[in-house]
């Protein structure tokens, strides 16, 4: 079982091997609530799964390190798993999903382990891991179900209280469930009264799904950027703990996840991967009843690929009503293009791309399509425009 020792332990032991992350006060991110960051993006390895893999990788004995240690993870928990082990000279043996970024992959090797990509998703690198124990007398390292590990991320509960100890509510991210099930026990251990509330994707929302129905569910599939967090079914012993000490989990949108992460860079010029970010869309997006309380999102993670950063950010431009593309029918005569452009410079939009077609599908026979897409504010702002344009008679279709 997970003590309170046990996690007080956890913050002894890794005193030299994590960096202690500190608050950070998050302006105009969420305003209905006094938002506070807890950045495990700025950790060694990107994430808080050093903590875990550290504290359990260091309490081994003495012949279960001369083994070695294998694991399996979508990236973050590898990282972990291979620094801990390699810091303490321990051989160490990573299963990764064959759709991990590459950026992880490649991480998790630069921090001394070796690598084998399955195919499928974390649940199928899971039983590789297990073979790989089976045949070869590694040690398993689970990345969240299991005492030590879930102790470890509890020390993350301990420093929100001693960083600020008159908080109402802690928003944490939701793959497997080690992280919200070691925070939550740690602060409600401490200070029953603070809500702890969890967050998934809707893309992967195992946990929502088991907690809602009071038992243990298995997705069929899972599809969502915030791989970290992308996890068929959730621990036999953090099912148990989150229905016992978590108050509530909610889902949060692909949209809305992208809008965190692009929120978060312009903000706070802090970098969060999706699964890092759900915690911060479920304040922005009022999914929790925290309006006028002082509240702690966990960023947990930042190794975001590099090569998909663009098209997030372009997806949570588009959420927030910062650009947007507007489908136009117009007759096909000289002057038109002119005076939607003048309409929308009125208006104080910015056009960065403009395509224009004929299309027999248009209501006149003389008809075409404008493809317009601009630079906007705000949603508000996209409706003045589109309501000025069809003040002067522009047809617009739903895109």
């Amino acid at each position: 079982m997970v003590t309170l020792d046990k996690v007080f332990d956890a913050q002894n032991v890794l005193k030299d091997i994590i960096t202690e992350t500190k608050l950070q006060k998050a302006n105009k991110i969420a305003p209905d609530c006094e938002l506070y960051l807890k950045p495990e993006c700025l950790q060694k390895t990107g994430s808080f799964k050093l903590r875990g893999s550290g504290y359990k990788i260091a309490g081994l004995s003495e012949e279960e390190k001369k083994r070695g240690v294998v694991a399996c993870s979508a990236g973050n928990h590898s990282q972990g798993v291979a620094l801990a082990a390699t810091k303490l000279g321990i051989p160490s043996y990573i299963c990764m999903p064959d759709g991990a970024p590459i950026s992880k992959v490649e991480a998790t090797k630069g921090f001394g382990a070796q690598v084998t990509l399955v195919n499928g998703v974390y649940d199928d690198a899971y039983r590789k891991a297990l073979e790989m124990r089976d045949e070869f007398g590694y040690t398993l390292v689970h990345p969240f179900d299991d005492e030590d590990v879930i102790a470890g991320q509890g020390t993350i509960g301990l420093e929100i209280l001693a960083d600020k100890s008159d908080i109402d509510a802690v928003i944490v991210p939701i793959g497997g469930g080690g992280l919200i099930s070691g925070i939550s026990f740690a602060i409600k251990s401490l200070r029953p009264s603070v809500k702890v509330y969890g967050v998934q994707a809707e893309g992967a929302a195992s946990m929502f799904r088991s907690v809602k129905n009071g038992k243990i569910e298995c997705l069929d599939s899972v599809s969502t950027i915030a791989d970290g967090i992308a996890v068929k079914q959730p621990g036999v012993n953090t099912f148990d703990m989150v229905s016992k000490y978590v108050d509530d989990v909610v889902t949060v949108s692909e949209d809305e996840i992208c809008s965190a992460i692009l929120a978060l860079i312009e903000k706070q010029k802090m970098v969060a991967e999706g699964a890092g970010a759900v915690s911060v869309a479920a304040a922005m997006f009022n999914k929790l009843p925290i309006a006028g309380k002082k509240v702690v999102s966990v960023v947990s993670g930042g190794n975001i690929d590099v090569t998909s950063l663009s098209r997030v950010i372009q997806r949570g431009l588009m959420k927030s009503g910062r650009s947007t593309r507007l489908v136009i029918e117009l007759s096909d005569k000289p002057g038109q293009l002119h005076m939607v452009s003048g309409i929308i410079a009125g208006c104080g939009g910015n056009v960065i791309g403009v395509r224009h077609e004929r299309n027999t599908a248009t209501r006149s026979v003389n008809g075409c399509y404008l493809t317009v897409e601009m630079e906007t504010r705000n949603y508000a702002h996209v409706q003045q425009i589109v309501n000025e344009l069809k003040n002067a008679g522009f047809n617009l279709i739903e895109d």
